[in-house]
């Protein structure tokens, strides 16, 4: 197997299909509606891995797309975290719902729990941008 080259190798599902793979290690080809239909796909399996998401933050960053590499890079971190924590991220981000201190709690818990630093550091950036925009609890 060729290594992965993020210049060439976009995009992955068409060119790469052999390096993506479902939270279980179910190939991609066998991803398909026949296979859901038939419940031979668990429900767990329909979620990018954080191994596909941090490939296609690399093809973002190897295209000049930094910005997006960073979300995608985030996003990797975020399929580490439970569902439950996710929407409690959720709630927490929607405005005037947490103080300063909330964020900051979360945003530890996230580093220090989850190993969510980047998710942690967007964090502590909304907290400073909510409070000069008068959105915090």
């Amino acid at each position: 197997m060729r290594p992965f080259d993020p210049s060439a190798d976009y995009p992955l599902g068409s060119e790469r299909p052999d390096l993506i793979t479902t939270p279980s290690g179910m190939p991609l080809g066998a991803l398909t509606v026949d296979a859901l239909v038939g419940g031979t796909i668990p429900q767990g399996d329909l979620r990018a891995t954080a191994e596909t998401l941090g490939m296609q933050a690399a093809v973002a960053r190897a295209n000049g797309r930094a910005d997006l590499a960073e979300n995608l890079e985030r996003a990797a971190e975020l399929t580490a975290i439970p569902d439950e924590m996710i929407l409690d991220i959720y709630t927490a981000l929607r405005p005037r719902r947490s103080s300063a201190h909330d964020l900051e709690a979360l945003a530890t818990r996230l580093e220090h729990d989850h190993l969510a630093v980047s998710v942690a550091a967007f964090i502590r950036e909304a907290a400073v941008a909510y409070a000069d925009r008068g959105l915090l609890a």
